[in-house]
């Protein structure tokens, strides 16, 4: 009689990097998913598209939403830390040469795979419902908008820090007003890609 073959056996959520089940979510970008991919593509163009040209009309002492980095928060939450820092990183670079940009390449990149990731940690430690999702765009915001104007401090040190400081609060207060709109849409897409997606 031969022996049997050995099969996983362990059913709850993985915690390597905030994944879901099974080794394909953790071999790198193609694991991601082309549809998944695709989809998070998408929805950071259409966003970028709406931030560069309809939101300036609306900004508060030159201070307005950062729909790119609702996605990135949206999609950290859904796939987990390794997906959110890879659409981080892209949708950042896609932001940093979008015109009008006026600031060193490469910032928002960073603030943006930081944000990812922090959002996937929140998907594997935090309980899920409305609270939850908007304690983490409220966290994730604040850290992001807060790496981008650090780095802008450091470049430009004539900048004072009370006044980033009311810049970031206000882009938070920013963010928190359109994640109702934002961030479910992009869950609900990324859930209708992965029916299999463990969100317990």
């Amino acid at each position: 009689m031969s022996a049997p073959t050995s099969t996983p056996t362990r059913t709850g959520r993985l915690r390597d990097l905030g994944a879901g089940r099974g080794p394909s979510r953790l071999t790198g970008l193609p694991g991601l998913g082309i549809a998944r991919g695709a989809f998070v593509a998408l929805a950071v163009g259409v966003a970028l598209l709406f931030q560069t040209t309809v939101f300036p009309h609306f900004h508060w002492h030159g201070v307005g939403p950062n729909l790119v980095l609702l996605v990135v928060v949206a999609s950290g939450l859904a796939r987990g830390a390794h997906f959110g820092m890879v659409a981080g990183f892209a949708a950042g670079l896609l932001l940093d040469l979008a015109p009008p940009a006026d600031h060193a390449a490469g910032r928002w990149a960073l603030a943006l795979m930081a944000v990812g990731y922090v959002a996937g940690r929140v998907r594997q430690d935090a309980p899920a419902g409305v609270g939850g999702a908007l304690a983490a765009v409220a966290a994730c915001s604040f850290l992001g908008s807060s790496i981008f104007a650090l780095t802008g401090l450091v470049l430009d040190p004539g900048v004072g820090v009370p006044d980033l400081l009311e810049v970031v609060l206000a882009g938070v207060v920013w963010d928190l007003v359109l994640a109702a709109f934002v961030v479910p849409v992009v869950l609900r897409g990324l859930a209708a890609l992965d029916p299999s997606t463990d969100r317990s």
